[in-house]
């Protein structure tokens, strides 16, 4: 067998691989990344110095304790839940989970279209702008108003601004053929652009020194009603990134329009000869991609800054690890974003509790991610050139798979 036909029946078998098998899997390259990131932390303590060694194995002492780390990173991120349950730990956690549910879901949805959204980072920039500008503008003119108006208003500015944002490289697919991933990259820079000049020219805040709007109206915060104020966290986000994640799992296996979006994913041509407009799937799947960030970037602005403002994280490129991560299927987009979370929280319960440097707690944060990743990635890569004896044939006439399962 060469090596390429090794390489081959590798890949038909990640992708064949069963759900059991795929779990099996991840937790696999989760203990791998533990165990490596350990031999990291141990070895960068042996160079480390210290009053007193924190830990010694085989006659070698070092500054860090590989097996204290890893306990803090993962109780950290919870904090004491058996005494304090709405703890600031606690909430930290929910809350970078919460924001990465939106953009997981927001990669995951143009993924099962066939698409490469590396754009999720523009269109949540430009949400959160509108949502911004929009809740600022319609405060003044609505005093009173409680947030059940200025909240939704701002939600669906931001889904409206995220989609059309969202939709241009759709267009640019469709009708110039221009290459998506080339496209959303270059808008994510234009984002950027256009919302520092909005922002310095006409939207900046009297009297402050950053490029910032100035803050929105108290009734338009989300507020945390079970942390406390100053937690940036809201169970009513959470809950509506739950619902959007049941909504689009129902959208994807249960609707017309969503065979036609997992059709053209699968087999394009197949999908063109059952009769899919395909033009239409392509504006229409990464318009609901943007939709997707541009809610992500106004919860952003409700919920975590209570103003829009430049240099806004990257939480649409890590969406596109959390939906590697989920393997795309929106119900896995959720343990992805709290591993997320948990890995971000307890990365700073880690730097506030031990002496180990923060450029070494981000190093074994992205172990764990590379590691854990990785089977999906290659996997969703191998579905793209390979063929299994498991992956049934797609009906797109409406009728049944072959008894062959073989494709058109």
């Amino acid at each position: 067998m060469s090596a390429r036909e090794r390489v081959e029946d590798g890949l038909r078998r990640l992708v064949a691989a069963s759900w059991a098998e795929r779990l099996a899997l991840s937790l696999a390259a989760l203990v791998a990344s533990v165990l490596v990131g350990g031999l990291i932390v141990f070895f960068s303590g042996t160079a480390a110095t210290c009053e007193e060694p924190a830990y010694g194995v085989f006659g070698l002492t070092s500054c860090y304790n590989p097996v204290s780390v890893y306990v803090l990173l993962v109780t950290g991120a919870f904090g004491s839940l058996l005494s304090d349950p709405f703890n600031f730990n606690m909430a930290l956690t929910l809350k970078e989970s919460t924001l990465l549910i939106f953009t997981g879901l927001s990669v995951a949805v143009a993924f099962r279209a066939g698409l490469f959204n590396i754009g999720s980072q523009g269109q949540l920039v430009i949400g959160g702008l509108a949502s911004a500008i929009a809740v600022l503008t319609a405060g003044p003119l609505l005093p009173g108003v409680s947030g059940l108006l200025l909240v939704p208003l701002g939600v669906g500015v931001g889904a409206l601004a995220g989609g059309l944002y969202g939709a241009i490289p759709g267009a640019l697919k469709a009708y110039a053929d221009a290459n998506e991933v080339i496209t959303t990259i270059m808008l994510n820079f234009v984002a950027a652009q256009v919302a520092f000049f909005l922002v310095s020219t006409y939207f900046a805040a009297p009297d402050s020194q950053s490029v910032e709007t100035s803050e929105i109206p108290a009734g338009a915060v989300l507020e945390s009603a079970l942390f406390g104020s100053g937690s940036d966290f809201s169970i009513v986000a959470l809950a509506g990134g739950l619902a959007l994640v049941a909504g689009l799992y129902y959208l994807i296996g249960y609707t017309s329009y969503g065979f036609d979006l997992r059709t053209s994913g699968l087999q394009p041509e197949a999908a063109r000869y059952g009769g899919v407009d395909a033009k239409r799937t392509i504006v229409s799947s990464m318009a609901l991609s943007g939709a997707f960030a541009g809610i992500g970037g106004a919860v952003w602005v409700l919920m975590v800054m209570g103003r829009f403002q430049t240099g806004v994280p990257a939480l649409g490129f890590d969406g596109i690890t959390v939906s590697i991560l989920a393997g795309n299927n929106p119900l896995g987009v959720v343990p992805a974003a709290l591993l997320f979370g948990v890995l971000k929280s307890g990365s700073l319960a880690v730097q506030l509790s031990t002496g180990v440097p923060v450029q070494l707690v981000g190093v074994l944060r992205g172990l764990i991610i590379l590691f854990v990743a990785m089977p999906e990635f290659f996997r969703l890569l191998g579905t793209r050139f390979v063929t299994t004896d498991r992956e049934p044939a797609v009906a797109t006439d409406g009728g049944t798979p072959s008894e062959s399962g073989g494709k058109p």
